[in-house]
Order: C-alpha cells, then sequence, then structure tokens
C-alpha cells in the first residue's frame, strides 16, 4: 500500500486560532493537502461557538477543503487528580491539559458527551477523538468506542471499521525545559523507523521554538512521496 502522512494540529480554539491558521498555511507551502484539527470545544469551560464565530467559520471552510474536525477533549483542563501513580503518569503526558486521569465513567461520558454536543450546535460533527496529553483512561477508551469511528493515542488508531492501526505519533514536548531539549532527539530517532502510516503532531507552542520548526520540516521532507490523510481516512 502506499505510505501515508497523518498531520494532527493539536489544541484548535479561539486563543490558538491565529497560530492555527499559520500553521495550516505553513503545511500548504509544504504540500500536505489535508490535516486533521483537533478542536476544544469548550476551554476553560466557554463554549467555543459564541466566543469565536470566525473560528468556527474558518472551521467549516477547512472541512469544505478536505480537512477533518476531531474532538479534542472538553476543556483540555484537569478537573481531578488521579490516584498515584497514574497521577504521576498523568503530569508527565499532559500536566494541567490531562482531563481525563481521576474521572469515574460517569462524569467522562458527560464530559465526551458534552464536548460533541457544542461541536455539533456549530455544525462540526467530529468523527474522532485525541484525548488531551493522550492521557487515557480506561473508562474513556470504552466511551470512545461505544461513540467515535476512532480514537488516537501515543502508539496508535483505534478505528471501528480496521480494529487497530499501529503508528507511533512523531510529537514535540514543550511544557518543560526537559521535554524541548529531549523530544527533538527521540522524534528524530522516531521518524526512522518508517511505517505504513507516518503520524505527526504540532501543537501551536511548538512555533515558539525555532529547533521544534527545523525538527517538523525534517519530519516533513522525510514524509516527501507519501500521501497525506486525515485520521477520519485512517478509520474509514
Amino acid at each position: 500500500m502506499t505510505p501515508t502522512l497523518a498531520v494532527a494540529v493539536h489544541d484548535v480554539e479561539p486563543r490558538s486560532y491565529r497560530r492555527c491558521r499559520e500553521i495550516r498555511q505553513w503545511l500548504h507551502e509544504h504540500d500536505v493537502a489535508v490535516v486533521t484539527l483537533l478542536v476544544i470545544p469548550a476551554g476553560d469551560l466557554h463554549p467555543i461557538g459564541p466566543r469565536a464565530p470566525s473560528l468556527i467559520a474558518w472551521l467549516r471552510e477547512r472541512v469544505a477543503c478536505g480537512d477533518a474536525i476531531a474532538q479534542h477533549g472538553l476543556s483540555h483542563r484537569a478537573s481531578a487528580r488521579a490516584a498515584w501513580p497514574r497521577s504521576v503518569l498523568a503530569g508527565w503526558q499532559g500536566g494541567r491539559a490531562a482531563e481525563f486521569p481521576g474521572l469515574g465513567a460517569a462524569e467522562t461520558r458527560e464530559r465526551v458527551q458534552a464536548g460533541r454536543r457544542l461541536l455539533r450546535e456549530v455544525e462540526l460533527d467530529p468523527q474522532g477523538f485525541v484525548a488531551p496529553g493522550y492521557a487515557y483512561t480506561r473508562e474513556l477508551r470504552r466511551t470512545l468506542g461505544d461513540s467515535f469511528q476512532w480514537f488516537a493515542d501515543v502508539r496508535g488508531v483505534s478505528t471501528r471499521a480496521h480494529g487497530r492501526v499501529s503508528a507511533s505519533a512523531l510529537c514535540l514536548g514543550t511544557s518543560t525545559p526537559l521535554k524541548r531539549r529531549l523530544s527533538p532527539i527521540a522524534v528524530r530517532a522516531a521518524a526512522r523507523v518508517g511505517g505504513e502510516v507516518m503520524r505527526v503532531d504540532i501543537h501551536p507552542a511548538d512555533f515558539d521554538h525555532p529547533r521544534h520548526i527545523a525538527v517538523l520540516e525534517e519530519l516533513l521532507a522525510l514524509a516527501r512521496g507519501r500521501r497525506a490523510i486525515t485520521y477520519d481516512g485512517v478509520g474509514a
């Protein structure tokens, strides 16, 4: 099969709108035809629709052009604390953005459903889900398996149509000095492994660090010749 490239732009919300537009244009200039935009439905628990009509219009335009929308949690903020040692792992994965560790089954379902409802209210209908910080729980995986066509974790994409697709996310870290120092080394090494699907994650904060931009350019150069797909395409 033709090797593919799946690029995901994380943390799309009103505060990051301008940067996300710049990233999407940058990707276009690097010949990435389609991407997946991970939208936070209610950053700080404020629904996305009333806050940013221009962002909603842009997202609809991007969908019409072939990009995909995925739900990225509800608020992208931790609302509970998991028991030790899960709390340590959650802190490493997403810090304050690790939204779901520590939540019970009912609250997990409520947050997932509320986020999807908010997106549907502005005529965006996500087929997939990515947990903030890739911090999953058993309850979250069960909920998503019943609700979405796919959900992606750091090691692969779980789909209804094709089961589990193994593909590690090439994701740079910006939240701590250690992550900023080590993640470019780890990502460069992981990218050399290859695979049928190459996943490249981009966060708005990556573009605050020239070294991260350089690594992303290297990844896209390495992916030259691959066919760009959305995560909806992985799960189709």
